[in-house]
């Protein structure tokens, strides 16, 4: 018999539980060294040691419930109707509503109200509100779920985040006391529960008071009939409403520029909230605010720059974990794309075909010197006074190109978008290889979430303001461009190590991989830019504007189609990437990757040779 596996029967027993209480037989759970995550019925939480301690085995219990919890009481699409505005007041509403799951889940079951216990202890005690010294740098959104959860289970914030939530209380409170407390009536209805809370919004600032809307409808037409004699009273008004959003600009701002202001609708925990604009996760917890704003309104005067670049690198896959592990991630992605892999094959063979159209061979002949020409060897016999013809290989400049694959490494494209973007980065570059198109695959991401030694240094120096951006550069190269297919192949199985994927500043990451691009000695020179979204790092966003890290993106964009001889193309997996790149293309399922650039690669290649490059 084979001997008992403590950890083992754990594991199967959790799942089991979590699937219970969830009310889904279909719900698969995985374990991880990362922060624990929930896309669809794909659920990773905590890795506990395997002498299974008890606060290891509460934590995972907690994640476990709270994952299931909310696939049980919470209806994401109705959520998502419910009308806020993107940025903080969403956040705060995603953190009440995950509050309300939990309360509820708890007040039914007395161990898993423990377990939910034990996970938020453990989750605050890394949370930024236990690290909070001054009112500003409190996260607003934990704050408040931490005070709601207060009010529906009667259970205080833990130790750890106690000072930060006294921090804010008052000022909370002060405004919002009354529909705060008015929240645990509605905690069975999530619509009801909703509505009640956009109210608290409302006495923050942060949303339309819904009960007000008539009176400022009247007021409206009592302005327009009586305009002269109501003229004092009018810029009186506004005056008053001035003083009311300097007074929300001070609760839910930080510092006093409008740059630092909108910083606030970005600076939160995004593990501790329920559902994104959309009702979806993340791949952290939740889909990350992307501000995506019209390129109308970036200030023409914006200038970019880093706080440090002392702890950037540049590093080769195989500086970051040994052979043998390589070895071992690229199995896994092997087995886990075997379907995939030969469809993306197939659309590569197309476009080897296309390619090895173009490049017929040309020669030029009877020439001095070269290749000898076998086909004139018989004039050696009939006529030997005749010197010996040689041929010459004509130049082509469809030979004379390199493609550069750039790939957003951030915690986003977790899961099946990173999984289908190596197998199909990886079976492309050996396609333009046998064409003899030299390949160069990149990726992108941070060392660290949320800051690293940057951030460190940032606060180490007396946190001046504005101070860019805040966090610690990552750029990984996978396959150099003069490097065989047969060597770098197994280094694409890093994109599948745990916690490598974390944040994404794009804008230097085009930069870096243009300027490698632009060392090379090619003619032609493609860049292919293969993302989720627009760039989101939370410690740059959290103090700086909160469009910060697009606005930069925005401009190494304009630059590079606009003065480089690179060719820039983009292709965006679940995101409108198209008004950023002027070439681009925004595919809805990660399972369309392979085709999509299969298809700009082809159409770039065609467009040469009909334009007899």
């Amino acid at each position: 018999m084979a001997e008992p596996n403590p950890l083992e029967d754990f594991r199967q027993a959790l799942a089991a539980g979590m699937r219970a209480l969830g009310r889904r037989p279909e719900f698969e759970l995985s374990y991880t060294a990362d922060k624990p995550a929930c896309h669809g019925d794909q659920a990773r939480v905590p890795q506990p040691a395997r002498n299974l301690t008890g606060e290891q085995v509460a934590e995972a219990r907690g994640w476990a419930d709270s994952f299931a919890l909310k696939r049980r009481l919470h209806d994401a699409r109705a959520h998502a109707d419910v009308p806020v505005a993107p940025g903080l007041a969403r956040e705060l509403l995603n953190a009440a509503e995950q509050a309300r799951v939990e309360a509820v889940g708890g007040s039914e079951m007395a161990g898993v109200a423990v377990n939910l216990r034990r996970m938020t202890e453990t989750r605050m005690r890394t949370d930024p509100i236990a690290r909070a010294r001054t009112p500003d740098e409190v996260p607003l959104a934990t704050a408040v779920a931490l005070m709601v959860r207060e009010r529906l289970t009667g259970e205080a914030p833990p130790a750890s985040a106690a000072a930060g939530v006294d921090m804010v209380r008052a000022r909370v409170e002060e405004a919002a006391s009354g529909h705060l407390d008015a929240l645990g009536a509605q905690r069975h209805d999530q619509g009801a529960f909703a509505d009640a809370f956009v109210r608290v919004l409302a006495d923050l600032g942060l949303a339309d008071d819904p009960d007000s809307e008539p009176e400022q409808d009247d007021e409206a037409e009592s302005e327009e009939g009586e305009q002269e004699q109501q003229g004092e009273d009018g810029e009186d008004e506004q005056q008053s409403q001035s003083a009311a959003d300097d007074s929300v600009e001070t609760r839910s701002e930080e510092g006093d520029g409008s740059e630092e202001g909108e910083s606030r609708e970005v600076e939160m925990e995004t593990d501790t909230v329920s559902d994104a604009e959309l009702g979806d996760d993340g791949d952290e917890g939740m889909v990350p605010w992307r501000p995506n704003l019209p390129e109308s309104k970036l200030p023409s005067d914006f200038a970019y720059r880093p706080w440090t670049t002392e702890f950037d690198e540049v590093v080769t896959a195989e500086d970051l974990c040994d052979a043998d592990e390589l070895t071992r991630l690229r199995g896994y992605l092997d087995q886990q794309l075997v379907t995939l892999q030969s469809a993306v094959t197939k659309l590569a063979n197309r476009l080897q075909r296309r390619l090895m159209a173009q490049q017929n061979r040309a020669w030029d002949f009877d020439q001095e010197e070269g290749m000898l020409d076998p086909a004139r060897l018989t004039r050696v016999v009939v006529a030997p006074e005749h010197a010996l013809s040689y041929k010459v290989e004509r130049d082509t400049d469809f030979r004379d190109t390199v493609v550069t694959l750039l790939i957003d490494n951030s915690g986003s494209m977790r899961g099946r978008p990173i999984s289908i973007a190596a197998i199909s980065a990886d079976i492309l570059a050996r396609t333009l290889e046998r064409c003899q198109v030299k390949t160069e695959i990149l990726g992108f991401t941070t060392r660290a979430w949320k800051g690293g030694q940057s951030r460190e240094k940032w606060l180490a120096g007396g946190r001046p303001g504005k101070p860019g951006r805040l966090n610690d550069l990552r750029h990984i190269i996978y396959k150099p461009a003069d490097a065989p297919w047969r060597r770098a192949r197994k280094n694409l199985g890093l994109m599948m190590r745990e916690g490598l994927l974390k944040e994404n500043i794009d804008g230097e990451a085009l930069l870096w991989a243009h300027t490698r691009l632009m060392a090379r000695r090619e003619d032609r020179r493609i860049l292919m830019v293969i993302s989720d979204g627009a760039p989101v790092d939370d410690s740059t966003l959290s103090v700086n504007s909160g469009n910060y890290l697009e606005r930069h993106l925005r401009q190494v964009i304009g630059w590079i189609e606009a003065r480089s001889p690179v060719e820039l193309i983009a292709i965006g997996i679940g995101h409108d990437v198209t008004r950023y790149y002027r070439r681009a293309v925004t595919i809805m399922d990660a399972e369309q990757l392979g085709g999509a650039m299969v298809d700009q690669l082809a159409t770039l290649f065609d467009e040469a040779g009909k334009t007899g490059r």
